[in-house]
């Protein structure tokens, strides 16, 4: 099972865009799914994660502007990210905790860069 994220790029403060991040494979069952982000030199931190059933949890710093979201039938999580910071400048991360074959596994995607202007 793969984890192939999209979305990032250059915007303006006060702009918008939306992360995808898309889960491909056999005989699966996904879990939770979330949001981390990276910058140089720091610890990777969670942004939001999405359970199952639909509940979800947010950084404190995004509430009211990032909104995550799940397509369980497309086996995708999407970010949708309003009002952007140059502080929210960072790689984000999608991650997914699946179960297949019996195991349970932690995935993480590749990361996309997400670049605000000021």
């Amino acid at each position: 099972v793969q984890l192939q994220a999209s979305g990032g790029g250059l915007v303006q403060a006060g702009g918008s865009l939306r992360l995808s991040c898309a889960a491909s494979g056999t005989t699966f069952t996904i879990n939770d799914m979330g949001w981390y982000r990276q910058v140089p030199g720091k610890q990777r931190d969670l942004v939001a994660r999405i359970a199952s059933g639909g509940s979800t949890n947010y950084a404190d710093s995004v509430k009211g502007r990032f909104t995550i979201s799940r397509d369980n039938a497309k086996n995708t999580v999407y970010l949708q990210m309003n009002s952007l910071k140059p502080e929210d400048t960072a790689v984000y991360y999608c991650n997914a905790q699946i179960t297949a074959r019996g195991r349970d596994y932690d995935l993480w995607g590749q990361g996309t860069q997400v670049t605000v202007s000021s």
